[in-house]
């Protein structure tokens, strides 16, 4: 049997498929338990979601191919959020605001460290940066 696999996966949905159940049926076609992070659908009625999926990891392979199959572009969160390393300055502003933990302060060293795995891309980190260390990947010039 394989292990739980846990991923944060960045979806855009092309118009007219936004109002259709692709998500639901991750959960009851391949196993897949989700977590919604964060959704909008846009006047164009383009949808985009930032998900956490767990499952197998075939499970997931499974379920990310046949959103791709229905024109749903499947990107990992850790392409959307990243930090200049040499810019920050290690203030720990970002870590308050952080409800994923994927910024922390390491308590030997006192930097701050930056898990792109548990990140759910929604962009208080690159708002409060005082240096502009962290950014994200824009989507037709807008945060998402």
């Amino acid at each position: 049997m394989d292990k739980t696999y846990r991923k944060i996966i960045y979806l855009a949905f092309p118009p007219g498929r936004s109002s259709q159940p692709l998500v639901c049926n991750l959960a009851r076609n391949y196993d897949l338990t989700f977590n919604i992070l964060k959704a909008q659908i846009n006047p164009r009625q383009e949808g985009f979601m930032t998900l956490e999926i767990s499952g197998s990891e075939e499970s997931f392979r499974q379920g990310t191919d046949y959103l791709k199959e229905q024109g749903v572009r499947v990107t990992p969160v850790a392409q959307k959020i990243s930090r200049d390393e040499d810019s920050c300055m290690h203030c720990g502003l970002c870590t308050s605001l952080c409800t994923t933990g994927a910024l922390c302060v390491d308590k030997g060293s006192r930097r701050v460290l930056f898990d792109a795995e548990r990140c759910s891309a929604c962009g208080m980190c690159v708002k409060v940066c005082p240096v502009k260390a962290m950014d994200v990947d824009l989507e037709n010039g807008i945060l998402q």
